[in-house]
């Protein structure tokens, strides 16, 4: 049986900022060029918006830059912040930051408290009614090349396919989507994007990328512990000073607030589990006090790139470019990355631009890295790209170096510093290390793994090929449970993995619970051995985040 298939001019994978910034630049260069371009997006959740999770506080900059009008035009960014405070907690107390102590990457006045979930909604409205198609539910699955090696498209997903990966009753082929030019903005560890990475070499020469996961939680608070635009960040207490990580609580409209924590990827502890350090920040008295009385809504948790400039990756190759976060265009040090990908998809958009006007296809867009760096994305990552590094080294030094970095060189201290390997090979030995005891959850302010991936509204076709598949089936035991114990079963955010014994206590095996899977990708990243591998269910599935 033969995919059906369709032409386009351009091929963007993924309904976040930055594919649907890209989108909207081409159409707005064709539109003044008096030109037509034909741009297809295609996006593996229910809807746009749907597997979207950021913070968010929004610096407006490249909206403004897509958008002049954007307040005119509805664009969701309601919540001007009014107040930062950067929080440094101890079991039970907790020390204000004086703001004029504070770097600039950590001054948010200007900005906006927003739903990065329902501006991408937004997005997508302008977007179709520039005509870009837009197809949700729609999962990229393959790189498709022509006969030059070039990219040429994607096929997306079959559908209906049966746990063993035979054709269902309901089964339906994927179809391939060719284009003179595919845009890959999968977001962070993405499924295709890092397959060209490994193809094109892409990360030759740079450090490696290095990731967080980000966990968060929407809750309704009582009016009287609400105040529309404050900011808190805080660092230290429940992680030790030696991992990287720290929470945030951010002051939407209506009453809502949004809570989270971060937690780098490098850390070294195999029992530390990033879920339960969330729910143990949310007890802090400092913290609890704004929940008291209020509502949780809505849960979800995602990986974040978070190496800098010196960790970006080779952006084009024959046919196509890599965006967003899919290359890793995150400002650590300013907690941002919306604007950062909306920027990127706006630059790439202008160089495949100019490459459609000149009649060209399936070259590379050198055009795209040459006007990052000379934009002002560049000058402000260039700014950053020591803040991760420093922070590698503790809350406590890294904290004072990048004080010094930021306050005294402006960002331009005369050396770059580098990421020192890939996270996954930071975990050291159980052995090696001090169990931690999570306290249980209090199911008013802390709550299980399960209930909270209910909130998620994530849902998977159990009957469906697993779409977290392993290299090998043997390590999760001889390897992962024998030198790590297990791992996966703590730095998962949703439960989705388990060591199931026999009755007797013996035999242990990994359960995968892939219907729980909110698309993290945390397990793709720490995996000490890398013998998890995520790749894309059928269209459509995963979470369903309402305002996130």
């Amino acid at each position: 049986m033969q995919r059906e298939a369709m032409e386009f001019d351009v091929l963007i994978v993924g309904g976040g900022p930055a594919g649907l910034a890209s989108a909207i630049r081409l159409k707005q260069l064709a539109a003044e060029a008096g030109q037509e371009v034909s741009v297809c997006l295609i996006e593996k959740g229910s809807e746009i918006g749907a597997h979207i999770l950021s913070g968010a506080v929004m610096d407006p900059r490249a909206i403004g830059e897509l958008f002049p009008n954007w307040k005119d035009e509805g664009a969701p960014l309601n919540a001007a912040v009014s107040e930062d405070r950067f929080l440094v907690l101890s079991e039970n107390g907790a020390r204000q930051v004086p703001n004029m102590l504070l770097p600039d990457c950590f001054q948010n006045h200007g900005n906006y408290v927003i739903s990065l979930g329902n501006v991408c909604r937004w997005l997508g409205q302008q977007a179709e009614a520039l005509g870009v198609e837009v197809y949700a539910g729609f999962a990229g699955a393959e790189v498709l090349f022509d006969e030059n090696g070039a990219v040429m498209g994607v096929a997306t997903g079959d559908m209906g396919r049966l746990k063993d990966g035979s054709e269902g009753p309901n089964f339906q082929l994927g179809m391939e989507l060719h284009a003179k030019y595919t845009f890959f903005a999968e977001g962070c560890r993405g499924h295709l994007g890092k397959q060209l990475q490994e193809k094109f070499d892409l990360n030759a020469g740079r450090d490696p990328q290095v990731y967080g996961i980000g966990l968060k939680e929407l809750w309704e608070i009582a009016p009287e512990q609400h105040q529309q635009g404050l900011v808190i960040h805080t660092g230290g207490w429940p992680l030790n000073p030696d991992t990287y990580g720290g929470g945030f609580l951010y002051h939407l409209e209506n009453n809502q607030v949004t809570i989270g924590y971060v937690v780098g990827l490098g850390y070294e502890n195999p029992y530390l589990s990033p879920y339960e350090e969330f729910q143990r920040f949310k007890t802090h008295p400092e913290i609890r006090r704004f929940l008291a009385g209020g509502k949780r809504i809505a849960y979800g948790a995602r990986a974040i790139a978070a190496g800098g400039l010196q960790s970006l990756p080779k952006l084009t190759f024959p046919g196509g470019v890599l965006v967003g976060d899919d290359a890793g265009f995150l400002n650590a040090s300013r907690i941002k990355g919306s604007h950062c990908a909306i920027k990127s998809g706006s630059l790439a958009a202008e160089a495949c631009f100019e490459a459609l006007a000149g009649e060209r296809q399936r070259d590379e867009l050198t055009a795209f890295p040459q006007k990052f760096e000379q934009s002002w994305l560049y000058d402000e990552l260039y700014r950053a790209r020591n803040f991760k590094p420093w922070m590698a080294k503790g809350l406590h030094l890294g904290g004072l170096m990048f004080g010094i970095d930021q306050l005294v060189f402006r960002g331009k201290a005369p050396w770059t510093l580098h990421h020192s390997g890939p996270d996954h090979a930071k975990l050291k030995k159980a052995a090696d290390c001090q169990p931690i005891a999570y306290p249980k959850p209090d199911g008013v302010v802390s709550f299980d793994r399960l209930s909270s991936v209910f909130l998620s509204n994530t849902n998977h076709e159990e009957d469906q090929p697993c779409h977290l598949t392993l290299k090998d089936a043997a390590v999760p035991i001889r390897v992962n449970l024998a030198d790590y114990d297990a791992p996966e079963q703590r730095y998962c955010p949703a439960g989705v993995y388990e060591i199931v014994r026999d009755e007797s206590g013996q035999n242990p095996r990994l359960q995968i619970n892939a219907q729980n899977c909110v698309h993290c990708k945390t397990c793709d990243i720490k995996d000490p051995t890398q013998n998890i591998v995520w790749v894309v269910p059928q269209g459509g599935e995963g979470p369903n985040y309402p305002n996130m």
